[in-house]
């Protein structure tokens, strides 16, 4: 629910900081002192447009926050959001904090606990935490897209629903994958071509992983041969003597000999065993380092021939590379996507049989679960009307009808009901679409259409009534809903609203005295002017200031609009205290 609201330098409003109860709150004031504009203020939360005209005369910048409290249900909805958006500050929290600036200049920012998001995650926050019902735009029951799920969470159709979706959710899968094999014959041939040729242009050429580090390693050699055999030689000459140098003990000799002789120093001191054991073993390393260089010299040779097929083997590696990866690894990789690919061309018409099949079947099934659903959703639709037409007539509308209209439409690759073919979608098989009429003889039509200010407020109130268990949207704003309506039913409405304050956090606007009895907690909007500007304070009343308030809007004088001020305040008590909310 909303908590918390602070307002600044918004229209005539420079600054306010409001405190929210639970169940039903009503504002009232005079006309003009801005009780609208804490609704728009609201609005902006909800990502409302902006304009710079919101801005207080003379300010920079105007500013609106709220904090709204999060049952377990509604957490359940924000939180992944937030997640998704890196926007949970505190995790298991029970608030978030939604904030929006406006900017001379005509720009704005919107924040999510004090994180700078685009708008349309506020909005996509705010539908799950506000509905407002008067003047704006957001009226999510006139639209008719949510009528289906208002209606199938009204018949408790939630299971059937994902049933229904996992299927269509196939079919579509299989119709993507028929319309990619019926693409152009022609273009599909081609395809085939050159798959066809590339994979036996990577297949003839047997790579190998690695094997162009070892050809590049074995140029290397071949190409410095007379430089590895010459330096080779020397290291050997140094290790084991040559014959023509003159008299000089080889490496290896001379380390023989130093072994000999700490052999002879460790008869005297054994504390020499290490450096004997040392000596010994780097004349026996330097004999195996002899026998190895030796080894390597008769490896190390120039071959012409073989240096032209390493080079011929590394451009065919380099040109495969060029062309399909960036390492054998990856060339060898593609051959086999092509492979497959090449393979799914080659029986496509196998292919295409099979997805036929399981495409008929499967519309079928979800013909019979569209059709399960649809009787349902025709059986409480009628259930549904006849409670709302119920309600209109206790809100003065007694000539109202209502209906639920489900439809469907005949499509020609549609799922199979009886002897029709019918549109589908992840819902089902049907349209659903709230239709009335507020006046005798006029044709039902859509809901959208059908009345404006205090009239589609009524209507709205009618149906968060009836469906006020399969809506979850904690906070409910209405503005304007008294508008052409007078005292006695004012007192209905009044009960109405407050009935739906159990499930609800319900906030009115209103200039109905009757009405306003019947709420929680009273606020008064007024007009204050300081120096030489305007300016909106809103005061909680309680006891006398409330009394007075109720008077005021009554529009009696003295002692006798106190009298009748209390009458309906004691009536509305009464009436709480002897019912309970929905």
């Amino acid at each position: 629910m909303l908590e918390e609201l602070r307002v600044q330098n918004f229209a005539i409003i420079d600054w306010l900081e409001l405190t929210f109860a639970p169940g039903f709150n009503v504002i009232t004031g005079e006309t003009g002192a801005g009780k609208s504009i804490i609704i728009d203020a609201v609005e902006l939360l909800l990502g409302g447009k902006t304009d710079a005209g919101m801005i207080r005369a003379g300010a920079e910048k105007a500013t609106v926050e709220g904090v709204f409290g999060l049952n377990p249900q509604i957490a359940a909805l924000v939180q992944p959001i937030l997640e998704r958006e890196d926007l949970l500050q505190d995790a298991g929290a029970d608030y978030v904090t939604l904030g929006r600036e406006i900017r001379s200049n005509g720009r704005s920012t919107a924040r999510v606990n004090g994180i700078t998001t685009n708008v349309d995650i506020l909005k996509e926050i705010g539908a799950t935490l506000v509905d407002v019902h008067g003047q704006s735009e957001h009226l999510s029951l006139l639209n008719p897209r949510s009528h289906i799920d208002l209606l199938d969470r009204y018949a408790d159709l939630t299971e059937m629903r994902l049933a229904v979706g996992s299927v269509v959710d196939r079919i579509h899968t299989i119709r993507r994958d028929i319309k990619h094999l019926l693409e152009d014959e022609a273009a599909l041939k081609r395809r085939a071509e050159q798959l066809r040729h590339e994979a036996e242009e990577i297949e003839v050429a047997a790579l190998k992983p690695g094997e162009d580090e070892e050809l590049r390693t074995e140029r290397t050699r071949m190409a410095n041969s007379e430089q590895l055999a010459t330096l080779t030689a020397e290291a050997v000459a140094l290790l084991h003597g040559d014959d023509d140098a003159d008299g000089q003990m080889a490496a290896v000799d001379q380390l023989m000999q130093v072994a000999v002789l700490v052999q002879k120093l460790l008869n005297i001191d054994p504390d020499l065993k290490d450096d004997y054991e040392l000596a010994e073993s780097l004349g026996e390393q330097a004999e195996e380092l002899s026998l190895s260089l030796r080894r390597y010299a008769d490896t190390v040779e120039y071959n012409a021939d073989r240096l032209d097929e390493v080079e011929e083997r590394l451009e065919t590696i380099n040109k495969l590379r060029r062309r399909y990866g960036a390492t054998i690894e990856a060339v060898i990789e593609y051959a086999e996507k092509a492979r497959e690919e090449l393979n799914g061309i080659e029986h496509s018409e196998e292919r295409l049989i099979e997805l036929r099949k399981e495409e008929e079947k499967l519309l079928r099934h979800v013909g019979e679960l569209g059709g399960k659903i649809s009787r349902v959703r025709k059986m409480f639709g009628q259930k549904l009307g006849e409670r709302i037409v119920r309600e209109l007539a206790d809100l003065r509308m007694e000539r109202a009808q209502f209906e639920v209209a489900v439809t469907q439409q005949e499509q020609e690759d549609g799922c199979y009901v009886g002897n029709q073919r019918l549109a589908f979608d992840m819902t089902g098989i049907d349209n659903v679409e709230f239709l009335m009429t507020a006046n005798p003889g006029e044709p039902l039509r859509p809901l959208a259409r059908v009345a404006s200010g205090g009239e589609t407020a009524r209507i709205m109130l009618a149906l968060k009534r009836v469906l006020t268990q399969a809506d979850q949207t904690p906070t409910l704003i209405f503005d304007e809903i008294d508008q052409g309506i007078g005292g006695r039913v004012g007192s209905v409405v009044g009960e109405k609203l407050w009935s739906l304050s159990v499930n609800h956090q319900v906030l009115v606007v209103t200039h109905l005295a009757q009405l306003a009895s019947y709420g929680d907690r009273h606020y008064r909007v007024s007009k204050v002017i300081e120096g030489d500007r305007t300016m909106t304070e809103v005061i909680p009343l309680e006891s006398v200031a409330r009394i007075t308030e109720l008077a005021e809007m009554l529009g009696t004088q003295g002692e006798s609009g106190v009298h009748s001020a209390q009458d309906i305040l004691s009536q509305a008590q009464q009436y709480k205290g002897s019912h309970t909310p929905l």
